[in-house]
């Protein structure tokens, strides 16, 4: 265990939190910190250039990104340890989450070199602060994966969390990813959707699973936006197979006498309000024993 201080004749590398979308959000602790370092190590530095051009500050920005960050690190690196300060910055919110830094922060500790963090926003503490979702216990799982197949197999592992669970989405995906939620865990699961946080459109959808992927659809604006997806963790029922005093058990038993697996799924998921999922492979097991 090591205690890093200040001093030493090194420089400090800031990670600083930037606006998701309103640029009154920026402190002005970050704006001094911005202005003060040598260089800015920068997501995308087009995008970036317009914020630092916006506070009028002069100063060099890099790239650094999930394509070049490990290439990037030394040269970083030597200006830290040679006394200059960098501050790093993503597009929107706190870097390294679900956002490049990691290589960087992980090799500048390994230097001793101080890492400091200047809090702002972050769009998954923003979107949770406002969903009414228990906040006691959550799980931040950043992006599921792009494809249906890998994103229901991760939605499935996910399925009995009793935490709150938190992703982020892409416009282009969103109808899919809440389809896949209302198939995977069950359309009466509690979620709220966080769409534009901060922003002049900014809207939350909540409510049951199936009902919030109506409202999307229906909304023309639905598909604008980046989104936070929040999901109420799974309750002691579901994550043990029994819905409230029924017997899952017993009610698969009983429809597989009159019906095939996979409507017996279905039928058992509208009753019991688990994932279709889940109950056919437990259809199968009892059905095999």
């Amino acid at each position: 265990m090591q205690a890093i201080k200040p001093g030493g004749g090194r420089g400090t590398l800031y990670i600083v939190a930037t606006p998701i979308g309103n640029l009154e959000d920026l402190s002005p602790r970050a704006v001094r910190v911005l202005s003060e370092v040598a260089v800015i190590a920068a997501e995308d530095t087009r995008h970036s250039g317009r914020l630092i051009q916006h506070l009028g500050i002069n100063k060099p920005l890099i790239a650094l990104h999930d394509h070049n960050e490990r290439g990037r690190v030394k040269s970083i690196l030597d200006q830290l340890l040679a006394g200059a300060d960098v501050a790093l910055i993503s597009d929107a919110g706190t870097p390294l989450i679900s956002d490049p830094g990691y290589v960087l922060v992980r090799e500048a500790r390994a230097e001793e070199i101080r890492v400091s963090p200047i809090p702002g926003p972050c769009a998954l503490v923003a979107a949770l602060s406002a969903a009414g979702l228990p906040t006691d216990r959550f799980l931040f799982v950043g992006f599921l994966p792009a494809k249906r197949t890998g994103r229901c197999a991760a939605l499935d592992e996910l399925r009995k969390e009793t935490a709150t669970l938190v992703f982020y989405e892409s416009p282009h995906r969103i109808l899919d990813t809440v389809a896949d939620i209302v198939e995977v865990m069950g359309e009466h699961r509690e979620i709220v959707l966080g769409r534009e946080i901060t922003k002049t459109f900014e809207t939350f959808y909540s409510g049951e699973a199936a009902q919030v992927l109506s409202a999307l659809s229906d909304d023309p604006h639905g598909s604008r936006g980046e989104f936070v997806v929040m999901v109420r963790g799974a309750d002691k029922a579901e994550s043990g197979l029994m819905a409230g005093a029924l017997d899952v058990d017993q009610l698969l038993g009983l429809l597989m006498a009159e019906l095939p697996v996979k409507k017996v799924a279905k039928i058992a998921s509208v009753l019991t309000g688990l994932g279709k999922n889940e109950l056919y492979q437990r259809a199968l097991e009892l059905k095999e024993s």
